[in-house]
C-alpha cells in the first residue's frame, strides 16, 4: 500500500522548495516555489506528531549542516538524510539522529563512473539497513539515466530492473526523484513509476511533479501500491494549493 513521506529540503539553511532542474554550481541561482519563514525543526515536529516515518531531509549544497540536525534532533529515528553524505561521516548522521543515510554522488567519480567501493565502505561503516540509495534519474533515449551533482550530471548507471537488482543487497532502500518534472507541479513520471512498480523487491520512495491528490493516487495505481510518494510544492505545508497535507495524513492513517 502506497504511503506519503514527507520531505524537507533545505538550501542555504533554509526549508524551499525549487525546480529541480535549476540547480547549478555557477551562475544564476535555483527557481524557488517556497521559501518558509519557519525552521527545520517545525516541519521535523509536524511530522513526528502526525506519526510520519520515512521521510527525508535533503541538503541542496553547503550551509544547511546545522538546520539538518535541527530536525533530526526534534524527530529522531523519523527522518532519512542526504546531501554530502560519504563514508567518513555517515555515522556522525546516523549519530545525530537520522534512521539512514541517502547517498547518490558520493558514489561515483566526478565523470559519472560508479564506484562500489565507495557503497562497500558505507555499509561497513552504518550496515545496509541504514542505507538509502538515491537513483535521482533524467529521462534519456535509453530510458532513465541516474543523474548526480545535485542532478546536474548524468553517470553511467541507468535505472533499470538490473541496476535495482545488483543495489539492493547493499541497501534498506530507494529514492528516486524525477528530476525533469521535479518542482513543476505538472504531474508525475507515471512511465517511471510503473517502471519502479513491477519490480516491487525493496521500498521505493518517488518523488517528483505531484500536483494534487490525483497525482497521489496513480502512484499507487501506476505501481500496484508498491511506491511510497513524496509531494513538494504542491503540498499546502509549502504554499501549494494542489495538495492538503491533513488529507495525506489521513490517507496514510487509513485502513488497508
Amino acid at each position: 500500500m502506497t504511503k506519503f513521506r514527507p520531505c524537507i529540503d533545505l538550501h542555504q539553511g533554509v526549508v524551499k522548495q525549487i525546480v529541480g532542474g535549476t540547480l547549478r554550481d555557477e551562475g544564476e541561482g535555483p527557481k524557488e516555489n517556497f521559501i518558509s519563514d519557519r525552521p527545520a525543526g517545525w516541519f521535523a515536529e509536524r511530522f513526528r506528531d502526525d506519526s510520519l516515518t520515512g521521510g527525508h531531509v535533503i541538503q541542496l549544497g553547503p550551509g544547511n549542516t546545522a538546520a539538518a540536525r535541527e530536525a533530526l534532533a526534534t524527530w529522531p529515528g523519523g527522518l532519512q538524510i542526504g546531501g554530502g553524505i560519504n563514508p567518513s561521516n555517515a555515522a556522525e548522521w546516523i549519530d545525530a539522529g537520522a534512521s539512514h543515510i541517502i547517498v547518490t554522488s558520493t558514489l561515483f567519480d566526478p565523470t559519472g563512473r560508479f564506484l562500489p567501493e565507495i557503497l562497500d565502505a558505507l555499509v561497513a561503516a552504518v550496515g545496509r539497513q541504514r542505507i538509502v540509495i538515491d537513483l535521482s534519474c533524467r529521462r534519456t533515449s535509453t530510458g532513465w539515466t541516474v543523474a548526480m551533482n545535485r542532478w546536474q550530471t548524468l553517470t553511467e548507471i541507468e535505472v533499470t530492473h538490473a541496476t535495482l537488482d545488483r543495489l539492493a543487497p547493499h541497501c534498506d532502500e530507494f529514492l528516486i526523484h524525477a528530476a525533469d518534472v521535479e518542482g513543476l507541479c505538472r504531474g508525475i513520471d507515471a512511465d517511471l513509476v510503473a517502471h519502479l512498480g513491477s519490480w516491487g523487491k525493496s521500498p521505493i520512495t518517488y518523488a517528483g511533479g505531484a500536483a494534487t491528490m490525483e497525482d497521489v493516487l496513480l502512484v499507487e495505481s501506476a505501481s500496484n501500491g508498491r511506491v511510497d510518494v513524496t509531494v513538494g510544492s504542491a503540498l499546502d505545508l509549502f504554499g501549494g494549493t494542489g495538495v492538503c497535507y491533513d488529507e495525506l495524513v489521513a490517507w496514510n492513517h487509513r485502513t488497508p
